[in-house]
């Protein structure tokens, strides 16, 4: 392999969680005692966001069962072989019992230690040394055995750098997939929701606001010339008045409330994908109920009858709208694709988000379609759509990064170490694919 291997055991200090006294439950409420659970392990930093905190006055009680900055933990009881690094932000935060600590690494060595626990060999290696038959347990005994490559100092920093910047690019391409998804909601909320652009449109004409939008009004106003003003094609738009609507209440004068049904349009397709289908990497993304969404890839011009042209997008399973899609796709055969009829696909994506949640399509697909909706022009729903066509555009050239990225910093590993990619050349190929 061209490098040292060496155990756990003598590269780190390992040592077990602890959990919290009988009697005593985490809390919501925010303090200066993080608590790191299982379920907030497997990404290369624990995420920040939904944690559980120590009460104050338990602390004292764990508080030799903490970790350091730069401290890999992996889960060893129940979901085992979970990896993760400690930053500055859980620096003495407690660890739950579940998980051990790798202690006594620097931050490029932590790094290059969860890649090699978090690839397939390390992966592998941890399931050899996982014992229980109804609940997987991983003995500290087991970690401390397990052999990694450990190869010169600055090989590791090399491999570490490398890997580390991929996994820095498929961050930020989720934090800007967010940001821009954010945006079209934001935009979406303000025009068709709160009604800002015709709630300006009053208050420069003088026109009557309803007691029931006052205080959204009374916003607006105080922003004074901070108020961003549409451009004066799209602003001439919106109405300057409200009317009462019988099902929804106050609604821009000339708009019309309807149903979901009125502006769907469910496409028919020849043929829907198993698992079985579809490989990793392909031509034609086929798309997945659920968290997962992306069911893997089919060779598209040998299967071009299967394919659904965007814009367009599904549901599935626990959430009405799953995916807006702006280019061609197929589909799971557990999903259902729709597209905008007289209104603008991507202004329907937006209007029936969060219309329905449902365990099973196909019994709730007709109470769906009956949930009411506010409809504006069809030349506003154009409006917004133009607005936010580029946003989605990029958010799926984004997307399709991510698996590529993740593949290559799967195989990477290895081949640095083998010998089969100089750290060279590996430098160029994330320099070249962050451009």
């Amino acid at each position: 392999m061209g490098s040292d291997w060496l155990l756990l055991k003598d590269i780190v200090r390992i040592k077990g969680g602890k959990r919290l006294p009988k009697g005593f439950v985490l809390q919501d409420e925010k303090n200066i005692h993080p608590y790191i659970r299982v379920r907030d392990m497997g990404s290369r930093y624990v995420p920040r966001e939904g944690l559980k905190y120590v009460p104050d006055e338990v602390f004292p009680e764990i508080k030799n069962y903490i970790v350091g900055k730069n401290d890999v933990i992996i889960s060893i009881v129940g979901t085992v072989g979970l990896v993760s690094v400690i930053d500055e932000f859980f620096h003495l935060a407690s660890q739950t019992e579940n998980c051990a600590k790798l202690s006594g690494l620097d931050k490029q060595d932590a790094i290059y230690l969860y890649y090699c626990l978090v690839s397939p060999q390390g992966q592998q290696k941890i399931a050899t040394r996982t014992v229980g038959a109804v609940q997987l347990k991983l003995p500290l005994y087991g970690i401390e055995n397990i052999s990694i490559p450990w190869p010169g100092k600055t090989k590791r920093q090399h491999i570490a750098h490398i890997l580390g910047s991929l996994d820095d690019r498929i961050e930020l391409n989720r934090r800007m997939n967010e940001t821009l998804e954010a945006m079209a909601q934001a935009l979406f909320k303000s025009w068709f929701v709160d009604f800002d652009p015709v709630i300006d449109n009053a208050l420069a004409s003088g026109k009557e606001i309803p007691a029931e939008l006052s205080e959204r009004a009374a916003v607006r106003a105080a922003l004074g010339d901070k108020r961003q003003p549409l451009p004066a094609e799209i602003r001439t738009l919106f109405p300057d008045e409200f009317t009462d609507s019988a099902e929804l209440g106050w609604i821009p004068k000339g708009w019309k409330v309807g149903v979901v049904g009125d502006i769907l349009e469910r496409l028919s397709v020849k043929k829907r994908y198993k698992k079985m289908d579809v490989a990793d990497y392909g031509v034609t993304p086929v798309y997945e109920q659920g968290a997962s969404l992306l069911l893997g890839y089919h060779d598209g011009e040998a299967e071009i009858e299967a394919t659904l042209e965007s814009p367009a997008f599904i549901f599935g399973d626990h959430t009405c709208v799953t995916k807006l899609s702006c280019e061609s796709f197929s589909i799971s055969e557990n999903v259902i694709p729709l597209k905008g009829k007289q209104f603008p696909t991507y202004w329907v994506y937006y209007a029936i988000q969060g219309k329905q949640s449902f365990e099973e399509y196909r019994r709730h697909w007709m109470e769906l379609i009956v949930k009411p909706v506010i409809f504006p022009s069809v030349e506003l729903g154009e409006a917004f759509s133009v607005s936010v066509k580029d946003w989605s555009l990029k958010k799926t050239t984004l997307s399709h990064q991510q698996p590529i990225l993740t593949r290559i910093r799967d195989t990477l590993l290895p081949k640095l170490l083998s010998g089969e990619v100089r750290i060279p050349d590996a430098e160029k190929m994330v320099e070249e694919l962050a451009l």
